[in-house]
């Protein structure tokens, strides 16, 4: 049975999530996890081996692909680094010119190279290695500045899941992604339903809350489209402000808790998703 990339990529992602809860995860219980969250797909793993031998061929081309590149991109940089000081040396300004135009075309070929790295595949939103390569200090998970930080979490996204199926809550995942962006602010997606959204050093906790509370107000007066039905999509945020050195798991943790205060409270105005 031939599996869709993208389901395959969701299931694995799903199973993630559930094992970094764990404390100990064992080969059994990774595939009994991993089957669980298949058969939610209406997912049969029939010729897993095959299945597993073309998925990993499918990413090792691609890192192999991205080192390849990178490796090309940095004896480039290094060979106009030469030649501009050269250039710089004997007064050369066509070449000084030249070396220019040649980097900013590798600054284009990086740029491409970032979106392999930091996009995650289905929403096109920054992923998990964009905020610790971006945001975090080299030693621990500390924050280089000060900022704020929000989470947002998905209402009743396992029920539009089981009652329109996975390609619409795919969908769903994509539409809320796109409104988030509409913000012009740093967004990631978490896992599975969950965003986190890194507002510029100006926004301070108060008004990342009207922009949050507005965006999803305006949200919920419309409805989406699946086939003959319609439905309403809504989400819950907790926001908080974070300083230099506090760790992100610090951070999430406190404007996870402030999320789910809100999802209390928006749960009494919103009970489904009709």
């Amino acid at each position: 049975m031939k599996i869709d990339d993208k389901i395959l990529q969701v299931i694995s992602n799903e199973t993630k999530e559930n094992i970094e809860k764990l404390d100990v995860v064992t080969p059994s219980m990774y595939t009994s996890i991993f089957s669980k969250h298949a058969i939610s797909h209406n997912t049969v793993l029939e010729d897993e081996d095959k299945i597993t031998e073309a998925f990993l061929d499918k990413k090792i081309s691609m890192f192999e692909e991205i080192g390849e590149q990178t490796t090309q991109n940095a004896l480039t940089l290094s060979e106009h680094t030469d030649r501009a000081i050269s250039a710089i040396e004997n007064k050369d300004e066509t070449i000084l010119k030249e070396v220019l135009h040649e980097t900013q075309a590798l600054r284009s070929e990086i740029e491409k190279l970032k979106e392999y790295i930091y996009k995650d595949e289905l929403t096109n939103t920054f992923n998990r290695k964009w905020i610790q390569d971006n945001l975090l200090k080299s030693e621990g998970k500390k924050f280089k500045h000060n900022g704020t930080l929000a989470i947002i979490d998905l209402n009743y996204f396992k029920i539009v899941n089981d009652t329109y199926g996975h390609i619409v809550g795919d969908k769903v995942l994509l539409y809320i992604a796109t409104q988030l962006k509409e913000m012009r602010e740093h967004v990631i997606r978490f896992g599975g339903d969950e965003f986190i959204i890194i507002f510029s050093k100006s926004i301070k906790k108060d008004t990342a809350h009207s922009k949050l509370y507005n965006l999803r107000e305006d949200m919920i007066k419309k409805k989406l489209k699946s086939k003959d039905s319609s439905f309403k999509v809504s989400f819950s945020f907790g926001i908080t402000e974070f300083n230099e050195d506090d760790t992100l798991n610090d951070v999430i943790e406190l404007a996870d808790k402030n999320m789910y205060d809100d999802k209390i409270e928006i749960k009494k105005r919103i009970t489904g998703i009709h």
